[in-house]
């Protein structure tokens, strides 16, 4: 089957790389899940070689593929690489390369598909169970013809950046909402565009199928290109597929790059001067920040930012931070649930208030534990937006404290069905996308 563009373009990006490659296996030795992975004792001159044999075609060492299928996209290979190449793009098409052999295109298609269908029933659920009409078109999401969706710019007008919210935020909605009154307080205009309409591609790239994924993300980046000033993101995952997957593979093909994206901290640290005289009210806490570095300068960014609140003490738990995000652990399972409990554990030690994460998914998956444990867990924007008299409800995290799918749905009852929505689905949806995504189990050991 001939390639397309976007697969022709993404297979010569990926040779340019193997061949820039010297194999030195600087990338392996700083790597932090080598262990985890299951790398072994392999030298990592041969981890990386067995890497590049497997994107030419060939078997590729064992260790080369358990290094890349375990893979947390901590990014700390980027910056150990003397020759400037990127190591973890060159380990998601070595997954690529893997998931193409275990099957035929059929059937990671199909498999595709059903990933995707998963994750917008997930989403289009759980966030018309906690939203108004109101709050969802702001959101961007379609709910009728007479509400506006998404955009503080003027009619006719281009607002000033896009922001891109990714599809599983929208599952915790209040930290979207808050960025957004944040945006309107620092006084920028923009467009919301996210959800599952508005793809990165990823659920189909890590099936394998380059095909739909480019033409998925293609069909986004191209909605996406509306903004004056450019892009901010809030999903790490989806950025990662964007700049490192997607934006270079269609520069290569159309000459130009279509905009730049910048994660929302990262957008935030540029106007903290701007944002510094709006954070008066103090929040009395003694809290620790839950860190994952797969994007450079975003902790960083945060931690400076919670500085400047009035009133908050930072506690260094002295924890590994590793992953992108919490998700990007799942093919570590026992290693990812060791990291949740020491640092729970050492949060409790440490006697602070509240631990504290940037993302979403971090959020999703440790804020149940905030019944076990001597204190709360939040997202970073709450505590930022409670000095600047800003409020959005958690729905998301009372809602799986209940730990109850019955339970949730009847609380939720009469949004689902003001949405037409079965309760049935609606269970089968909180059972698979909420109450089953808790990797450490609840409960505080001995």
């Amino acid at each position: 089957m001939p390639q397309t563009d976007f697969e022709s373009a993404l297979s010569a990006r990926t040779n340019e790389m193997c061949d820039a490659c010297t194999r030195c296996g600087k990338c392996v030795e700083i790597c932090p899940v080598t262990g985890p992975a299951g790398v072994g004792a392999a030298a990592p001159k041969d981890v990386i070689s067995g890497v590049i044999e497997l994107l030419h075609g060939g078997e590729g060492l064992p260790a080369a593929k358990a290094w890349a299928s375990g893979c947390a996209l901590t990014g700390d290979c980027i910056a150990a690489c003397p020759e400037g190449i990127n190591p973890r793009f060159l380990l998601a098409m070595a997954r690529v390369t893997l998931a193409q052999q275990s099957s035929d295109l059929r059937a990671r298609r199909r498999k595709g598909i059903e990933n995707f269908r998963a994750v917008a029933d997930g989403v289009n659920v759980l966030a018309r169970m906690q939203l108004s009409d109101a709050e969802l078109a702001r959101l961007g999401q379609q709910v009728n013809d007479r509400l506006d969706h998404g955009s503080t710019a003027k009619p006719g007008e281009r607002p000033d950046f896009v922001f891109y919210t990714g599809c599983n935020v929208l599952k915790t909605p209040h930290m979207a909402l808050t960025a957004l009154d944040i945006m309107d307080a620092l006084g920028v205009t923009y467009k919301v565009m996210g959800g599952p309409t508005h793809c990165c591609g990823v659920v189909q790239l890590r099936t394998g199928d380059t095909e739909v994924s480019g033409r998925a993300a293609t069909s986004s980046l191209d909605k996406l290109a509306e903004g004056k000033a450019g892009v901010i993101s809030w999903c790490a995952s989806c950025h990662v597929q964007f700049t490192e997957t997607t934006i270079p593979t269609i520069e290569k093909i159309r000459g130009a790059r279509p905009f730049e994206m910048t994660p929302f901290m990262l957008f935030l640290r540029a106007r903290f001067e701007d944002l510094r005289p709006m954070l008066k009210t103090p929040v009395p806490m003694r809290i620790a920040l839950h860190k994952h570095p797969g994007v450079k300068g975003v902790v960083e960014a945060g931690t400076a930012l919670l500085r400047m609140v009035p009133g908050i003490e930072i506690v260094d738990l002295q924890q590994p931070a590793v992953g992108l995000m919490s998700n990007a652990l799942n093919a570590l399972p026992e290693y990812k649930r060791g990291l949740q409990l020491a640092e729970l554990e050492a949060a409790a030690a440490a006697k602070v208030d509240t631990l504290v994460a940037i993302y979403h998914v971090d959020h999703r998956e440790l804020c149940a534990h905030e019944r076990d444990w001597p204190f709360r867990i939040v997202n970073i924007l709450d505590i930022v937006g409670a000095s600047m008299g800003l409020h959005h409800d958690d729905r998301f995290k009372r809602l799986k404290i209940m730990q109850d799918a019955d339970a949730i749905v009847a609380d939720c009852q009469d949004m689902l069905a003001a949405r037409g929505i079965e309760p049935a689905m609606a269970r089968e949806v909180v059972v698979k996308a909420m109450l089953a995504e808790q990797p450490l189990p609840l409960g505080r050991p001995g």
